[in-house]
């Protein structure tokens, strides 16, 4: 009941029209990026990123938002209609959705998965609400050596998902960790890694470190091709037929819980939620061939749980300060940036902030459900808009928002040096996200680590015996013991190095 009148608040701010302003701004800006093939939610969410300084933190949160989730419902549009997925859930989608446009079904396509969209946001956003608040109550028992291990624990399980080669993501982990070590040491106050340089003194900014390895990297990979569009089919009849709804509304169902649960496990995409629904409606289905030829519940299934996966995910965020995957490291950084820290006091000390931008989620799903289906059509147009002139563009927008963070020319050359490290890490199919996830996170972890130690008096090993942190670091270890089997089973086969995009 208090969470229901604690939301109902929540509207008061959300409803106010500059912040639906800024949701809409928000959605669309997502909208676009998820139809942008290859750009994806966290490049998008990175790139924009200096949009929202000088904004108040909860528009700022509002606005981002709305691209995380709104990401989701664009890539959606040009895999049904060009086979040309938007961002790296939407694969999943190319599978039934292309073929249903090609039976002249594209409206259909749509309207499953603009409908499951909506059902599975409003309901795991439903789930932020009433879950989020109890758990963070459970977190508040947490004290430094608790936290200490759960951040660990949440690295080691990124690092196990983070594609099939363990080498590459520790690799990528130490690297991020090393970037943020660069600065002041909080303990001594002593410059680390600076080298006389008087712009690391403050260490590496997020931003600029963000919109490079994941903006500018994805505008020179993108570069390299050049994908011709494809002539666009009519979008009419959005509903399925009546012999297909009862089968749709469950596919839509078990997506929603899926999305939802996956949400919640540190080192998870939405990726894993929308393959492991395709897989299971497939198996569900009583006729299994009719997927990959048009299968409605091919394509609401999997739209239903990469999206229920957003308000999943959101919970460790809003609750522990953990994020949960690459593009919620950058929401967790630009929290950070606005003077707001995610955590279990998050809901005690700036209850108004989170419960107007959880509001102004629903008011964002709304409008994405009337701007997904008759807009689809112009969305899907603009993906066949000529590489050479959308990447300057993007490219543009990019040096000008890093230039405005701090009117330095030093950001930008960063930028630039990180665009071109993240591009060959690519080349290399070594994954960025962990380097983000270590970044964001290192600087949190070595003041857990370093209160703890003062806590036991340089005794690391209490961290162990206390029964939450205890419990933690042995189920850390142990995932990483059975990632690094698995690793070295799976390194027989040469097809099986490579890293999974997010």
């Amino acid at each position: 009941m208090e969470s229901l009148l604690q939301l109902l608040s929540g509207f008061e701010t959300a409803l106010t029209w500059w912040n639906i302003l800024y949701c809409l701004i928000g959605v669309s800006l997502g909208m676009l990026v998820g139809v942008l093939p290859g750009l994806g939610p966290t490049a998008g969410t990175a790139v924009l990123l200096p949009i929202t300084f000088g904004m108040e933190p909860v528009s700022a949160i509002i606005m981002l938002s709305g691209i995380y989730y709104g990401a989701m419902y664009g890539g959606t549009i040009t895999s049904v209609l060009i086979n040309t997925p938007g961002e790296a859930a939407s694969v999943i989608t190319c599978l039934d959705g292309y073929p249903l446009a090609k039976q002249g079904r594209a409206g259909t396509a749509l309207g499953v998965a603009g409908i499951g969209s909506f059902i599975g946001g409003t309901v795991s956003i439903l789930g932020l609400a009433f879950i989020g608040p109890p758990v963070a109550k459970i977190a508040l028992n947490f004290g430094p050596p608790e936290f200490f291990a759960l951040m660990v624990l949440g690295l080691t399980l990124v690092v196990g998902l983070m594609g099939k080669s363990l080498i590459k993501g520790m690799m990528a982990s130490v690297f991020g960790l090393t970037l943020a070590m660069v600065g002041t040491d909080s303990l001594t106050g002593v410059a680390r890694f600076a080298f006389g340089q008087q712009n690391l003194v403050n260490g590496f900014d997020f931003v600029t470190v963000a919109m490079g390895l994941f903006g500018l990297s994805e505008i020179l990979t993108n570069a390299e091709s050049n994908v011709k569009a494809e002539k666009m089919p009519k979008v009419k009849g959005l509903l399925p037929r009546r012999e297909e709804r009862g089968p749709t509304l469950a596919a839509i169902g078990r997506g929603t819980g899926l999305g939802f649960l996956i949400g919640l496990l540190p080192g998870s995409n939405s990726v894993i939620p929308a393959l492991m629904s395709y897989s299971l409606e497939k198996k569900l289905a009583k006729d299994p061939s009719r997927f990959g030829k048009g299968a409605v519940e091919g394509v609401a299934g999997p739209e239903t749980a990469n999206n229920a996966y957003c308000g999943g995910a959101l919970i460790p965020l809003f609750t522990l300060g953990i994020p949960s995957s690459p593009t919620i490291a950058v929401l967790l950084g630009a929290f950070i940036m606005h003077g707001l820290t995610p955590g279990p006091t998050l809901f005690q000390t700036n209850g108004n902030f989170v419960w107007a931008v959880i509001a102004s989620m629903f008011v964002g799903n709304f409008l994405l459900l009337i701007m997904n289906l008759p807009l689809a059509g112009v969305w899907a147009k603009i993906a066949t808009i000529p590489t050479k002139l959308l990447f300057p563009i993007i490219l543009i927008i990019s040096v000008l928002g890093v230039y405005s963070v701090n009117n330095s020319l030093w950001d930008v050359g960063v930028m630039l040096a990180f665009g071109i490290i993240g591009y060959f890490l690519k080349k290399g199919n070594i994954p960025l996200a962990p380097i983000v996830l270590t970044f964001v996170l290192g600087k949190l972890m070595e003041d857990s680590l370093l209160q703890s130690l003062t806590i036991f008096h340089g005794n690391f090993w209490a961290i162990f015996l206390r029964p939450i942190s205890g419990t933690l670091l042995s189920i850390a270890i142990a995932a990483l013991i059975v990632s690094l089997i698995t690793g070295i089973k799976k390194k027989r086969s040469p097809y099986l190095d490579g890293d999974v995009e997010m």
